[in-house]
């Protein structure tokens, strides 16, 4: 699992600037309120006030998602935020503000994406910070891994992004056809071409019989080597790169 990079408003933050942000929470969470609108000079700097509150609010909602929200997950928080030295008790404040609620999130997942929409990486960045929050209680549920998906797609990544990211967070699931070449989604063509030779040829029946291992293994290949002929195959089809 990679740690995000901390969210943090400047390490040379004033109580002020924290006590800003609980105001913003305080107003922006109430789910009857319209969410604030970011201000054009904060678009260039991705540790703004407004950004900050609504990524806490996005954590926030993604930590209650299971129904419970867990002392690690806020410790989890205060690691990718890293509040300055005597802030800490406003930053919980306004994680505490904002996990009254779970409504009214996805409009920030969308005000970030359309504002961030050029700049991925900090896009990227902030789900990683999530996907750090959300395993920090031991288990993630399919909730919050839907919550997450959700987010993911309002920033603009694509069903085949949010593999990749999620594979680089909780390691690839056994039985993507990605995971079973030893490639990330996302890779070219060109590599999956490659890596499908690769493995293929390591796990060959042939190659097992030459080695003189016994018939167990031998079967034990093909069933192997028939799974990655599959992976390739769709792969291929994800893709839609005729056979060759």
């Amino acid at each position: 699992m990679s740690l995000a990079p901390a969210l943090t408003i400047g390490d040379n933050a004033r109580m002020s600037v924290w006590s800003r942000i609980v105001e913003l929470a305080a107003r922006a969470f109430d789910p009857e309120a319209d969410p604030p609108e970011f201000g054009e000079e904060c678009a260039p700097r991705p540790n703004d006030v407004g950004f900050t509150a609504a990524v806490i609010g996005l954590a926030a909602k993604m930590a209650k998602a299971d129904g419970v929200t867990t002392e690690s997950e806020l410790a989890a928080a205060a690691q990718v935020f890293r509040p300055p030295p005597g802030e800490e008790e406003h930053f919980r404040r306004a994680f505490m503000l904002a996990n009254q609620t779970v409504l009214g999130f996805q409009s920030y997942a969308k005000q970030i994406g359309r504002k961030y929409r050029a700049r991925p990486c900090l896009l990227e960045d902030v789900l990683d910070g999530l996907f750090h929050i959300a395993v920090a209680d031991g288990a993630l549920t399919q909730s919050e891994l839907d919550y997450l998906a959700d987010v993911a797609a309002h920033f603009g990544f694509s069903e085949m992004e949010f593999r990749r990211i999620k594979a680089t967070n909780l390691g690839p699931d056994a039985d993507d056809p990605y995971a079973v070449l030893g490639l990330l989604p996302g890779a070219s063509m060109e590599e999956v071409r490659q890596a499908w030779r690769r493995v293929a040829a390591e796990n060959h029946p042939d190659r097992m019989l030459q080695r003189g291992a016994p018939p167990e293994f031998v079967e034990i290949a093909r069933d192997k080597t028939a799974a990655i002929n599959a992976a390739y195959a769709k792969i291929r089809e994800e893709l839609s790169v005729p056979a060759k």
